[in-house]
């Protein structure tokens, strides 16, 4: 790792930012590529039913990988701060006990995944062609969910350490055993979705072994020993940061999970395209992704330092530079919709309903450019209540209530169903700002009273 780059309290704001943001966009680029493997060989060489069983058992894997995802957030803040604090000491007990929950977490998880698998496809209102392919999706992968847990704590490590090369490595290994896999199993065997969901449950397994060896041959500044390995004091700390993330998170992909239910109902040809436009919306959202991924260790770490103005001009660099990205991203995807849905499906039905989809989600892509970079800068600053409240307010008064109107009117249009994404985000950022404000007046009157 260098260590001027993993140091973000000096230098160009824009060059450092720029260093440690494309190796998450990288390995982003290629979790996306991951998951749209699944389809995209699916759709080929499957079938219908297995598409549309693919689009809506990964709906349900998302929302899992997503949320431990926000969970481990609480981890990477925590390292990056200590490291900005000069206190490395206390990065140890805080690995060996946020492994213990995480193992919990596994257990739980896939005790759920699989008893409940056909309750669970059943409430996402699976069409009936696709309801048994649904099911063996989500309970192959609840079998492997240990695989995605430990990459997702693995990936907050490093990214925490101020490596995000090691990450990118980890996921590009993953998806070239997830091809492989996708094609003996799909396309030779002709398994099906159940073929997709063994071929990630082997790639996440593969991924996690790499990144074990590779943390365990890294130089660290601290030493990790056994009685690191229990629930101690640094558990309560990450929880506290990471679990309101977590919530939030869950509550936004369960609505996202309602709105795959919501288009289910529309029928099969619906509910493929959906499948398809979700995955070309996951490669849309890769930038502001990796701008809040990169944000979040970035802040913490001057903030560690004392550093407060530079975190926020780093906040305003990110930005700048989702703006651009999402511009251009706006008008690929409002332009060439079809032509990436056709990417997926040879079905001109399944197209047609992807780009309907794609044409009312198009402004989320600039919406969040600033949301995102916005909510990594609170991250850093351990205001992770405040994201778990304003995520709330998105997801349960914005975006599920609108996409549900849009879905019960005649002659529902899922043109309309795709904007109550933007119109939640830009609700967000709204709120956003005003925190933001507050935020900003409380920290000088602070300053002042110390002064």
């Amino acid at each position: 790792m260098n260590k001027d780059r993993a140091d973000f309290t000096q230098g160009s704001i824009l060059q450092k930012l720029f260093w440690f943001m494309v190796p998450i966009l990288g390995a982003l680029i290629l979790q996306a590529a991951y998951g749209a493997v699944d389809l995209l060989v699916v759709g080929r060489f499957g079938s219908t039913s297995g598409l549309s069983a693919v689009s809506t058992g990964s709906q349900v894997l998302n929302l899992v990988t997503f949320v431990v995802t926000q969970l481990a957030m609480g981890i990477t803040v925590l390292i990056a701060r200590y490291l900005g604090e000069k206190k490395p000491d206390r990065i140890a007990p805080l690995l060996g006990g946020g492994a213990v929950v995480f193992a919990i977490i596994s257990v739980g998880l896939c005790i759920v995944l699989v008893c409940l698998a056909h309750p669970i496809s059943v409430l996402m209102q699976a069409p009936k062609e696709s309801l048994d392919l649904t099911v063996s999706y989500v309970r192959i992968c609840g079998c492997g969910i240990f695989f995605i847990v430990a990459y997702n704590l693995l990936s907050a490590i490093f990214r925490g350490l101020g490596d995000s090369k090691s990450p990118l490595l980890f996921v590009l290994v993953a998806c070239v055993v997830n091809i492989f896999g996708d094609l003996f199993l799909v396309a030779g065997l002709h398994m099906d979705a159940a073929g997709a969901a063994l071929a990630t449950v082997f790639a996440q397994a593969v991924s996690v072994v790499c990144a074990v060896v590779m943390l365990l041959k890294k130089k660290l500044p601290f030493k990790l020993s056994k009685k690191d390995f229990r629930l101690n004091h640094q558990c309560r700390v990450f929880l506290q940061i990471g679990l309101p993330l977590a919530l939030q998170e869950c509550l936004t992909q369960l609505s996202f999970l309602a709105l795959c239910a919501f288009v289910n109902r529309l029928g099969l040809e619906a509910s493929s395209g959906y499948g398809v436009a979700s995955k070309i919306v996951n490669f849309a959202m890769l930038v502001p992704s990796a701008l809040m991924q990169s944000m979040a260790s970035f802040v913490s770490q001057n903030v560690g330092a004392g550093n407060q103005k530079r975190a926020k001009r780093s906040m305003f660099t990110g930005i700048g530079v989702g703006l651009g990205f999402g511009c251009v991203v706006f008008i690929l995807v409002m332009t060439k919709g079809d032509v990436l849905a056709a990417c997926f499906s040879s079905d001109a039905a399944v197209i047609q309903k992807g780009f309907e989809y794609l044409k009312g989600f198009a402004p989320e892509t600039i919406a969040t450019a600033v949301l995102f970079s916005m909510i990594g800068y609170f991250n850093g600053n351990q205001k992770t209540l405040w994201v778990m409240v304003q995520g709330l307010v998105q997801t349960l008064l914005v975006r599920l209530p609108l996409a549900y109107y849009m879905s019960i009117q005649p002659n529902a249009s899922l043109t309309n169903i795709g904007l109550a994404a933007p119109a939640s985000t830009l609700v967000g950022v709204v709120l956003n700002v005003g925190f933001y404000i507050y935020l900003n007046r409380s920290q000088k009157e602070e300053t002042l009273g110390k002064a």
